[in-house]
Order: structure tokens, then C-alpha cells, then sequence
């Protein structure tokens, strides 16, 4: 298991102590086996990963590298990709792990070159990155030098995937958590960034989730938040009546204006639009590691403009803000 003491010493830094005193049984809440029936499998397998070194990493790349397929001899190759795919579906990435290529859903290092010539350097911050998944940008955040870097997600096989990498990686400032952020403390204010990417449209109140991204911020902090958005004018907001791109789980996709409104109303100030990009089925597709349904299959067949409940297809914009 992962020692979490270094990131407890780095809260109490920052003046996080109530969420130090609620970290420990947080965790070992989450990871309890009788929560999740293929829990223990799945840490089965991580137990069961060949203690591998290297000398090669790479953090800078579009796939997060770690090892050379050299570093491997054939059979052990073949044995760890079957253990890596027993931890299926890997939704984000990509990964190059000893030469072994983790295709993921998402080109999530797309979405990354679309922001990270936007945000403000991250070298020497405390990063917090919300809804991460299994940590692939948390990965690019510490790859762009960030002091340490939080990732938080509720589902538990993203925080297992996490823990491979980590395992092969090596003992470094960058933790994934299994929780979501109403799981931090009100008020935290310890974050010099905070990330929520592909999160605002599974809340069911957009405003809390942005006041909940602002209580964790450092006055003078940034975000950097991502998420669907149709087209349209000030005051707009799609609420779909049942499905949307299949989710069940959308509840709110405004227009760039309206949102932006959302983020004044709540204390955000300087904030910029810095891309809008309508998601195309080559960054977002099933692979032999996520072998499920993807945005094709959401689609309408004869008009890939709508998807197949006949609603605007997802289009995402970035937006940076600061807090005061």
C-alpha cells in the first residue's frame, strides 16, 4: 500500500488539518473489501506485479512512460499485460508501460494539450485534481513540476489503476484518493490549482460544485475547469428530461456565457474561455482496453451532431479563473 504520511506532512504545511484528522479513516473506509465484491481480485492483482525497475520515465510525453520493452523478456510481457487488463476498463490515458501500450477510451493527452498552455506554471504548487480517474493528467501535472499533486475519485478500480502506476513508477508527490470533493472539509483553501475536468454536468447543482472548487482554493488560486456545454446565449442551460449520450447521470449543460455568469455569481473573477472543442469519436473510443460502448454508440447513426436521444453532441470548453 501506499505510505501516506509524506501527504499529511504537506497538509499540516498548508494549514489542512481538519482533513488530515478525517484522511486515515477515509481511506481505509473506502478500501474496505466488503464494499466491493471484486475488490480483493483486484488488489490480487496489484499484489501479484513483478517488482520491475528502470531507469527510463517519462511524464512529458503523451502516453505516461515508465520501462522499455527490453526491460521485460517475452513470457513476463505477455503475463503483466494479462494482469493489466484484469484491471479493464482503462478509461484514461495513454500509458507505455515496459513497451506494453494501454490504448485508453480517452486521448486524455489531448484535453491536456488543449490546456496547458493556458493555465498559470505549476512548478512548486499544490495541485488538487477532482473527478481525476485513474490520474493520467495527475501524472502531466507532476510532469510540468507541480510541488504535489491530489487526485480525488470515487471509483474505486480508477484508484487501483493509479496504484500500478505508481507501483512501477516509484515513491513520488503525486496521490490519487478515493473520494469525492463533498468528501473534503468546508473551507479548505489549500490548493494553488484545482482541476475539475468532466465533472460540472454529473452534479446535480452546478453552483455547489463551483463554491466547493472555490473553498478549496489559496486566495490568489487558479481553476481550471472543463466541462460539457451547448451553444446559445447568456441564461441558456440544456437540463435533459432523461438520457444524455446514454449517461443517466447529466444533469445540467449551460451555454459558455451562462456559465460564466455561474462562476461571477460565486466569486470567481479574471475568468477566460481559452477553447471549445466538439468531442470527435477518435478522442473518445472503445479499444481492447475499454472494451464497452463509447461516443460512437451515443450518436445519432445519420446525424453525428445530435446524439442518439437527438440532443446537441457533447461539446467541451475550458474556462481558468482565479479567486480573490
Amino acid at each position: 500500500m501506499i505510505d501516506y504520511q509524506p501527504l499529511y506532512e504537506a497538509l499540516l504545511d498548508v494549514k489542512a488539518e481538519a482533513w488530515v484528522d478525517l484522511l486515515p479513516q477515509q481511506i481505509s473506509d473506502a478500501f474496505d473489501l466488503d464494499k466491493h465484491g471484486t475488490l480483493s481480485d483486484w488488489l490480487s492483482i496489484i499484489n501479484s506485479l513483478p517488482n520491475l525497475t528502470t531507469t527510463h520515465r517519462s511524464l512529458t510525453t503523451d502516453a505516461v512512460e515508465i520501462g522499455q520493452a527490453g526491460d521485460l523478456l517475452d513470457a513476463n510481457r505477455i503475463l503483466f499485460e494479462q494482469q493489466l487488463k484484469g484491471l479493464h476498463p482503462w478509461r484514461k490515458g495513454p500509458y507505455d508501460l515496459f513497451g506494453i501500450k494501454i490504448n485508453t477510451e480517452w486521448r486524455s493527452d489531448w484535453k491536456w494539450d488543449r490546456l496547458k498552455d493556458h493555465i498559470a506554471p505549476l512548478k512548486n504548487r499544490l495541485v488538487l485534481d477532482v473527478g481525476c480517474g485513474n490520474g493520467y493528467h495527475c501524472w502531466r501535472m507532476l510532469g510540468a513540476n507541480a510541488k504535489m499533486v491530489i487526485g480525488i475519485d470515487p471509483m474505486i478500480l480508477n484508484i487501483l489503476q493509479f496504484q500500478v502506476i505508481r507501483k512501477l513508477y516509484g515513491a513520488v508527490p503525486v496521490y490519487v484518493l478515493p473520494l469525492g470533493i463533498e468528501d473534503l472539509p468546508y473551507g479548505l483553501k489549500a490548493f494553488d490549482t484545482v482541476f475539475s475536468m468532466g465533472v460540472l454536468y454529473h452534479r446535480r447543482s452546478p453552483i455547489d460544485h463551483l463554491m466547493e472548487l472555490r473553498d478549496c482554493l489559496q486566495p490568489g488560486g487558479e481553476l481550471v475547469l472543463e466541462t460539457l456545454v451547448i451553444g446559445g446565449g447568456l441564461g441558456e442551460v440544456l437540463v435533459p428530461e432523461g438520457r444524455y449520450a446514454k449517461m443517466r447521470n447529466v444533469w445540467f449543460l449551460p451555454t459558455c456565457d451562462t456559465l460564466m455568469s455561474w462562476m461571477t455569481r460565486c466569486g470567481f473573477k479574471n475568468i477566460r474561455l481559452v477553447d471549445v472543442t466538439t468531442t470527435r469519436i477518435e478522442e473518445q473510443r472503445s479499444t481492447e482496453w475499454m472494451q464497452f460502448h463509447s461516443l460512437k454508440d451515443f450518436l445519432d447513426e445519420e446525424n453525428p451532431l445530435l446524439t442518439c436521444e437527438g440532443l446537441p453532441a457533447p461539446k467541451r470548453a475550458i474556462f481558468i479563473a482565479n479567486v480573490a
